[in-house]
């Protein structure tokens, strides 16, 4: 069960990752920090952005945004100024791509055996949390 997210605690995220998250994906993670969702190209696990305010909150976000995008880096195809947001369980990826210094509210299907990436909504809120 996600839990709500400070803005001190997103905060933090977006210092590391040098950049502000869009608005709408920011209310939603706000109120509602991972979950899951669905699209019609499939269905997905949205990460957490990481919680340190307490040791429940830091076990449940140990998979958070930074830690997956690191990890989609070793496929060797991962946009170098994207973030990994959802994952659908097979190496395809939800993404947001940096541009200055925020991201971009459109979200991206990032396709981990070719790189292709090709638009999945034109921001968070149009991607059905479950």
């Amino acid at each position: 069960m996600p839990f709500d997210l400070s803005d001190e605690e997103l905060a933090k995220s977006e210092g590391e990752l040098g950049a502000k998250l869009p608005t709408e994906y920011r209310e939603a993670m706000m109120a509602d920090n991972g979950g899951e969702a669905s699209t019609e190209e499939d269905d997905w696990e949205i990460y957490p952005i990481r919680d340190t305010s307490d040791r429940k909150r830091l076990s449940r976000t140990c998979n958070h945004i930074l830690n997956e995008t690191e990890s989609c880096r070793g496929f060797g195809n991962f946009p170098e100024n994207a973030i990994a947001i959802a994952g659908n369980g097979l190496g395809d990826q939800m993404v947001l791509v940096k541009e200055g210094a925020s991201f971009k509210p459109t979200v991206y299907l990032w396709l981990h055996e070719t790189g292709e990436m090709r638009e999945l909504a034109a921001n968070f809120n149009e991607i059905q949390k479950l």
